[in-house]
């Protein structure tokens, strides 16, 4: 309990910490909402002022800080102008479409590359593993945004996967199996490009990870026993170069989430990466402010059970 509740409190510190920077720089950084409304000769400066009070923009940075913690408590996470409407309320919807994208995306790249990693390691300096390098590196070589408007090109192109969005224009007209099937078929092609945006790093790191246990003496004693492959494999190098590779996982959870933006936007799907992007453009600066915490509370979180899965694999960790 001590352990979880240190990591606890090392989270909570630094999400104050990414609030404050987070919040001072936005509200800090020139132009506003209302920098639109200036360049109309129709609007007058009072009826901006008067705007800019409402909405407390012309506050001290201080007291700003204060009243969105309050709002924070409440669930609310400040006022969206754009939208006319708490920004919790927007998140959620948002939040609940990129979680079901990188979560299916994180499992799709652990399952293929674990297998694949443990396979190269074994058979190393042969013609497999040598495929496998070739093309992990290649893909590492391509840039996410390039890969993902190929994919997009795809699907314009061939038509073999819907070009955007979440559900088909007849969605509402669907069963519930028909509707998760739908779901499934728009959501596979972002999964995918996700996907290969960080299995190539995984397979790389587990790969080494394999390679540096197997060639430790207790597996050459445990080879020496008679103990078959598989069983060695598994049984005894497999947990042993699970530290680093759950340390990974924490680490993991980011990358997902910084590329899901880009992902999110090209192929259109409705997650928190299109309401960031149009929320600054309009420097609706509350929106921005909570996509960046959220984003952080899951950072934050991955990390934290990449902890907890540590403590629980390592003895070492539990003995100190």
């Amino acid at each position: 309990m001590r352990y979880i509740r240190r990591r606890l409190i090392h989270g909570a510190l630094l999400l104050v910490g990414i609030s404050f920077l987070s919040f001072a720089l936005l509200q800090l950084a020139p132009g506003d909402y209302f920098d639109a409304m200036r360049m109309n000769p129709q609007i007058s400066a009072q009826t901006i002022n008067g705007l800019r009070s409402e909405y407390g923009l012309d506050r001290p940075l201080p007291m700003r800080y204060v009243q969105w913690l309050a709002s924070l408590l409440k669930g609310e996470l400040g006022f969206s102008i754009a939208y006319n409407s708490p920004v919790g309320a927007l998140l959620w919807v948002r939040a609940r479409n990129t979680l079901l994208l990188t979560g299916t995306a994180t499992s799709l790249a652990w399952l293929l590359a674990v297998p694949i990693g443990i396979w190269t390691a074994k058979k190393r300096g042969g013609w497999g593993d040598r495929a496998i390098g070739v093309v992990t590196s290649t893909l590492l070589t391509i840039p996410d945004l390039l890969l993902f408007l190929f994919l997009l090109l795809l699907a314009v192109r061939t038509g073999w996967f819907p070009a955007g969005g979440m559900v088909s224009s007849s969605a509402s007209s669907l069963g519930k199996w028909s509707k998760a099937k739908d779901v499934a078929f728009h959501l596979f092609l972002p999964c995918f490009g996700l996907a290969l945006t960080i299995m190539p790093a995984l397979v790389r790191h587990i790969r080494s990870a394999m390679i540096e246990v197997l060639e430790s003496p207790f597996i050459r004693a445990a080879r020496g026993h008679g103990i078959p492959s598989g069983r060695v494999l598994f049984r005894y190098a497999l947990p042993v170069a699970a530290n680093p590779l759950i340390s990974l996982l924490g680490y993991s959870v980011g990358t997902m989430l910084s590329a899901s933006v880009v992902v999110e936007v090209i192929l259109s799907w409705p997650g928190l990466g299109p309401l960031l992007v149009e929320a600054i453009f309009a420097r609706d600066l509350y929106v921005v402010i909570g996509v960046v915490m959220l984003s952080s509370v899951l950072l934050v979180a991955g990390n934290l059970l990449a902890d907890l899965l540590l403590f629980a694999n390592d003895p070492r960790i539990r003995v100190e």
